[in-house]
């Protein structure tokens, strides 16, 4: 964290119309992170479903809301009811709560046991082989955490049926060239959406930047819905 940083050209994002900067400040990672995975890698068409885990994280409110926009439809994971009704608010059409219900089994009886098109996943080994089993043929998992561990057994049988395909991607690691080229794709494709006020940045909450190790403690609590944001 630093009051002022350099950074290559091509990573910088204008402010969207609209916005100030705390709200703006939630916006660039997420929503690399969500376009990059979701329509540069597994291309999310209008009318597919699309699973998310987390769905009231900051990348989950994102993902939720881009989907939205694109015309496809939404499902997604949290652990508590508040979270879940957030989610709704922004436009998924399933909710599930993971303490209490199997994703597998929920999503199989929305979908009359096609399954799902899309899967964004933050959780890592612990959901990988439900994660394929709640796949639809030609279905794309996108993994982008590894919260439920990073070793896992995988039934390659189960994937090959479903002519399936596993994807693994961070943001932080890629080379400039393709980080340039998503934060083009955002800026011109996510932002209008922005300024329509059809994607908004959800901010769970705001600390100063002296704050920042309870920032982390709230975070790591589970208890807040989207962004934390660091003030100067």
């Amino acid at each position: 964290y630093a009051e002022k940083v350099a950074v290559p050209v091509g990573q910088l994002m204008s402010v969207p119309s609209g916005l100030d900067l705390i709200a703006a400040a939630c916006l660039p990672e997420v929503a690399c992170t969500v376009w990059s995975n979701i329509v540069m890698t597994a291309h999310l068409a209008e009318g597919e479903w699309l699973l998310i885990h987390g769905g009231g994280s900051g990348i989950g409110t994102m993902a939720i809301q881009v989907a939205r926009a694109l015309g496809a439809r939404v499902a997604v994971t949290a652990g508590s009811k508040a979270k879940l009704n957030i989610c709704e608010q922004l436009g998924a059409e399933i909710m599930i709560n993971y303490q209490e219900q199997d994703f597998v089994e929920v999503m199989n009886d929305v979908t009359g046991g096609r399954g799902v098109d899309v899967i964004l996943d933050n959780m890592g080994a612990a959901y990988l082989e439900r994660n394929v089993l709640a796949l639809a043929r030609n279905g794309r998992l996108a993994i982008i955490g590894m919260q439920g561990g990073s070793i896992a057994e995988l039934n390659i049988n189960t994937l090959l049926r479903k002519n399936g395909t596993v994807h693994a991607a961070s943001l932080r690691g890629r080379p400039e060239s393709e980080k340039f080229a998503i934060c083009q794709q955002v800026e011109r494709n996510i932002w209008p959406w922005v300024h329509a006020g059809l994607v908004i940045p959800v901010i769970g909450a705001t600390l100063p930047l002296q704050e920042a190790a309870a920032a982390h403690q709230l975070l790591e609590s589970g208890e807040v819905t989207g962004k934390i944001v660091l003030t100067l």
